[in-house]
């Protein structure tokens, strides 16, 4: 099983112009509750279905397992999911080494 170790940043600067590769993101939530999270995503075509744990003390790392599902599966499993769906653009942007994934939000969560 994978761990995820993530940092969260509000970017104020222009950075659009800066990114190598960028994506449309659709994910819903099955369930979210004490931490852990079932969530059905749809990105560049493919279906997938996360399940994360609670996070470590810090809040920095949690446990995670995904899988990738047919389109038209996770079409049907975004109905289950609870109100408040997520559409985002990822735009990947290179520093020195590191790649920093940078969302932007659109609709309800516009920014």
């Amino acid at each position: 099983m994978a761990q995820e170790i993530e940092r969260k940043f509000l970017v104020s600067g222009e950075f659009k112009s800066q990114a190598f590769a960028h994506d449309r993101i659709t994910q819903g939530y099955i369930c979210a509750s004490s931490g852990r999270t079932v969530r059905v995503r749809i990105r560049e075509g493919k279906g997938y279905l996360t399940i994360k744990g609670a996070s470590n003390a810090s809040g920095a790392s949690r446990y995670e397992w995904e899988k990738e599902l047919p389109l038209s599966e996770a079409v049907e499993l975004m109905k289950l999911c609870e109100a408040g769906m997520i559409d985002k653009t990822r735009y990947l942007v290179r520093s020195g080494r590191h790649v920093f994934e940078v969302d932007e939000f659109h609709g309800d969560n516009e920014g």
